[in-house]
């Protein structure tokens, strides 16, 4: 079992910035990559980034060049840096864990999700 809980969502100003950690706990060691995914209202969960063990990167072309996920795994931590903020930007962020090994992208490689956290970016 596997936890993980987001925080740092708000509201923002269009070309604003924000800063977005999810802490994971439990049976970590069977986790092989974490990802960001958002949804927005009336929309489908779309993927944002991944990142694997070993500190590879994926990310969604909408997001390439302004958001930066990274990790920390000593701290058991990882984090999605936005940049350039857009209305559309605006839902609700996930964090996932997945047990598979590589950069999965999509929503059912990931075994454990957290609560979300709100993103809102006014334009």
């Amino acid at each position: 079992q596997v936890q993980l809980v987001e925080s740092g969502g708000g509201l923002v100003q269009a070309g604003g910035s924000l800063f977005l950690s999810c802490v994971v706990s439990g049976r970590t060691s069977s986790t092989y990559a974490m990802g960001w995914f958002r949804q927005a209202p009336g929309k489908e969960r779309e993927f944002v980034a991944t990142i694997s063990r070993s500190g590879g990167t994926r990310s969604a072309d909408s997001v390439k060049g302004r958001f930066t996920i990274s990790r920390v795994s000593t701290k058991n931590t990882v984090y999605l840096q936005m940049n350039s903020l857009k209305a559309d930007d605006t839902a609700v962020y996930y964090c996932a864990a997945s047990n598979f090994p590589g950069l999965p992208s999509k929503g059912n490689e990931y075994q454990y999700w957290g609560q979300g956290t709100q993103v809102t970016v006014s334009s």
